[in-house]
């Protein structure tokens, strides 16, 4: 298991975690199986999404922006409850198989952080390679 720590600097922002998660796989020495990414934080998410365009990363986060704006009031007793929306909805792991020591993803995929209560001084993402 690796566990990646780092901080962020936006309040929201979407980080491509692709090559640190194909560096695990390489360097778990596991090459066939699947591959579970994890973060255990409720105001932050990961997940698949497409890896080329960075204008398509600004309009999740303007979508999302929309469905839970931040200047909404809500019942939540902190002043977080915006990103604890967007966190549920876009979910806090993946599973993605492993063939040949390698993650399989589809041409346009990447693997996405999400932080949605940044800036943050330490955010951790799990990794679990599982042989399969």
């Amino acid at each position: 298991m690796k566990t990646l720590k780092f901080p962020t600097s936006h309040k929201t922002q979407l980080m491509d975690i692709s090559k640190e998660v194909n560096e695990a796989v390489i360097t778990s020495g596991i090459k066939e199986g699947i591959c579970i990414v994890f973060t255990p934080h409720t105001t932050a998410s990961i997940f698949m999404f497409e890896n080329q365009d960075p204008a398509l990363r600004r309009d999740l986060l303007n979508s999302l922006n929309r469905a839970a704006p931040s200047d909404d009031h809500y019942l939540h007793s902190g002043e977080n409850a915006a990103a604890h929306l967007k966190s549920s909805r876009m979910g806090n792991s993946i599973t993605i198989p492993v063939v040949n020591a390698k993650t399989i993803l589809g041409k346009w995929q990447g693997i996405f952080f999400g932080e949605f209560d940044g800036p943050r001084q330490a955010r951790e993402v799990v990794i679990k390679v599982i042989a399969g």
